[in-house]
């Protein structure tokens, strides 16, 4: 109820209700990324399922996903602030943009290789993987597909992308 809102301000005093407001919209924004990637993750396996059709011949361009992939793909919100983190813990400083794309699609390629690899395996357990790679070239245990490097690098970075905060440049300003 609204009425229990000013609860932790009348105990804890303005800082605590300020701090729990920067909660929430961290909260918030976390989530909003996590539907951005879920749905772009979507579109992405869509579109790429779709060309591996027409390249068996299949004009049709029918592609496919599995409404499993949705919490796998939203997980990439967390990149972004994954490689943030890198970044403070390196401490090099001013690198250039290149440089830092580099280190971030390196980064973001090696942890979704290992989110694809450690959700793949217990999805198996479960008979529920909709992803089997076993028979392709470069494949590890039919989980992953070494050849999609340069794929999970992009996007890495799509999803990096996606969740900064971008300022809007056509507001109007309200002088």
């Amino acid at each position: 109820s609204s009425a229990a809102w000013p609860l932790p301000f009348i105990i804890f005093g303005r800082a605590a209700h300020t701090g729990l407001m920067k909660i929430m919209r961290e909260m918030k924004k976390t989530a909003e990324n996590f539907l951005k990637c879920g749905v772009a993750g979507w579109c992405l396996e869509v579109m790429f399922t779709a060309a591996e059709s027409l390249a068996r011949g299949d004009w049709k361009l029918m592609g496919r996903t599995s409404l499993i992939m949705f919490p796998i793909y939203g997980m990439g919100a967390f990149l972004g602030p994954i490689g943030r983190l890198a970044d403070r813990w390196i401490g090099d400083g001013d690198i250039s943009r290149r440089d830092r794309m580099v280190r971030h699609g390196m980064l973001y390629m090696v942890l979704i290789f290992l989110t694809e690899y450690t959700t793949g395996a217990w999805l198996t357990t479960r008979g529920i993987c909709p992803w089997d790679y076993s028979g392709r070239h470069s494949n590890v245990n039919g989980l992953i597909r070494l050849d999609f490097a340069p794929l999970w690098f992009g996007t890495g970075l799509l999803f990096e992308n996606l969740t900064k905060t971008h300022v809007n440049l056509t507001k109007k300003s309200r002088s």
